[in-house]
Parts: structure tokens; sequence; C-alpha cells
């Protein structure tokens, strides 16, 4: 049974104009001009319990205004959404107890107060119990290894130690849904695979069902099975991740290393991408020559000294998928 619904969700925004310069501002004032943005326009999907879901698009897309809805922050205009059995905006408080949220470009930690400060205080906002709570936030606090945090300030930490923070923050009350919202952005690469790690490994092992809205393909990669690609307020694209691939990239990336500099390779079936020194990639569809039967013909040209085949990355996936829709 799904654990959140989603059935022709509409948001839209009303959004002040004004002309430029002085006479503009006046004339606003005297009688202000509005547009119309349709943020949502008919958004549905199903997500079952554990599930770890990618949920991307371009800027103005519609998915920071989905997750602000499902989390309750904002109200549609129209539409369904069950989480639980619960209304979000009608449900407010009895639904936020069972989400957890991260906002990487913003934190639910108190600025100027110790981290440990901030995880007691919402401590008691959740009403959840002392036990539960010093035995959860132990073992988050060494996992996410911020045992040396806790009693700074949250305005003196890094980026990387406040979101790994702000994780922390979030699942203390042992929420069954963890929406995460751009939680990498700005993060070292050291940062973002610990962040990664942690996630993957809490999905399993707990069943924690995550909805990731992100920019960095490399965290769709790392993490999630399934991805939901939303543009004009509308879902383009709704299923695996290797379904995706199969729609939109069907073709393939082979990588040689010659044992000569700059070979000239020349394939009815292939197309060079890219050449430096040894190293030559080309591109070819496997619906139109098998791997092997290629490798066989390029060998046959030159001496290689190794090779591999790859999928594209996800990012040129997506960017034609944009395409396709004009986005």
């Amino acid at each position: 049974m799904p654990q959140i619904v989603v059935e022709n969700l509409i948001k839209t925004y009303r959004i002040p104009e004004r002309r430029p310069g002085i006479w503009g501002a006046l004339v606003g004032v005297a009688k202000r001009t509005y547009r119309t943005v349709q943020a949502l326009d008919g958004v549905s999907f199903s997500i079952e319990p554990g599930e770890l879901v990618g949920y991307i698009g371009p800027n103005g897309a519609g998915k920071s205004t989905t997750i602000k809805v499902i989390s309750g922050i904002l109200n549609p205009d129209s539409g369904v959404c069950e989480i639980d059995g619960l209304v979000p905006w009608e449900n407010r408080v009895a639904h936020v107890k069972r989400i957890g949220v991260v906002f990487g470009q913003r934190t639910q930690l108190w600025w100027d107060l110790p981290v440990i400060e901030s995880f007691d205080l919402l401590r008691d906002i959740y009403g959840v119990d002392k036990d539960e709570y010093l035995e959860t936030k132990n073992e988050l606090v060494e996992r996410l290894d911020i045992e040396d945090l806790l009693d700074v300030p949250v305005r003196l930490l890094s980026l990387g130690q406040r979101m790994r923070c702000d994780l922390v923050a979030a699942l203390l009350h042992k929420p069954s849904i963890l929406f995460l919202d751009e939680p990498t952005v700005g993060l070292d690469s050291v940062s973002k695979l610990a962040f990664r790690d942690f996630i993957r490994d809490f999905n399993k092992e707990r069943g924690l069902t995550v909805i990731l809205t992100t920019h960095d393909m490399d965290d769709i990669e790392a993490l999630c099975n399934r991805v939901m690609v939303i543009g004009n307020g509308q879902i383009l694209s709704d299923g695996p991740l290797d379904e995706l691939r199969n729609r939109f990239g069907q073709e393939r990336l082979l990588t040689v290393d010659f044992v000569e500099e700059n070979v000239h390779i020349s394939d009815p079936n292939a197309t060079v991408v890219e050449q430096s020194g040894h190293r030559t990639k080309l591109r070819f569809n496997p619906n139109d020559v098998p791997a092997s039967d290629l490798i066989s013909r390029v060998a046959a040209q030159h001496p290689l000294r190794d090779l591999f085949v790859e999928n594209p990355p996800i990012e040129e996936i997506i960017a034609r998928i944009y395409k396709e829709n004009q986005l």
C-alpha cells in the first residue's frame, strides 16, 4: 500500500510586476499588475514505504513547491495528497511528527546556540521520550561523527559540519519519511560521499522512505533506483533509473586506451566523441552493433592496452528529456 499518494496537485502563484524606473514604481503604487505562475500543473505520483526516490528538474520546474506541499508548508490550490493517511496541510502537527526535512539552503538549528542545545530543543518540540531521545541521539552522533561539534555554536560550523548536524536534527524523532531538498549543495567531495553512505545505509536498515531533490546527478546515480523528472509543473518521466536510461540513453560509450597515440578510428557504427593521447572515446548504439563486435573491429585496426564500456552520464540523459520537452 503506498505511503505517499499525490493526485493532480495544482499550485499557482500571483507575482507582482512593476515597470522599471521611478515612474514605473509610482504607477505600481496606483495600479499593481500581476502575472500568474503555474508551479504545479496536475502532479501525480505514489511512493511505497522504504523507497528512495530522486525528484529532479530544472530551476523553477516545481520540485521545491512539491516538497513544501507534501511536507505541509504550503496549501495547494487543488488536488489530493495523503501521507500515511493524513493530509499534510490539514493535519500539520500529526504529520510533521512522522517526517524529517533537510533543506540544503536553510537550517533548522538555532544559529547562536551550541548544536546540542538545538537537539534538546527539538526533542521538546517533538515530545520525544528522554530515554528514546538519548539512544537515538547517541547513535546518530556516532554514525555521523559529530561528537566534537556538539558544544560548537551553529554559526561557527562549516557547511559540511552543519549539514551533518542538520541530518541528525531531522532524524531525532525517528520519522518514517525524509525529504532532502538539495542536501549536498556546496559540499566537498568527502562530505558528499559520507552523506550518501549514511542515507543509503539508513534507508536499507530502517526502511526509511526518502525523497531526494537535487541538481547533483552523482547523488541520483549513487542513491536512487527510481527517478521522477518534473518540468513546467508536470511529471515528465517516472520510473527506474535503468528504464530512464533505456528510454533516453540507449547509446553506450566505449573508452579505449591504445598502445599508440592519436590513432585514427573509422567505423560505420561508432562516432569518436573524445580523443586525447592514448585514449579514445567512442559512442555507439548496442542495437546497431554489439559491443563485442565493435571491440573486435577496433582492435583489428590498432593494438590496444585497455578498454571499458559504460553508460552515458545521467546528465546527458536528463538534458535530452529537457530538450525533448523544450525546457
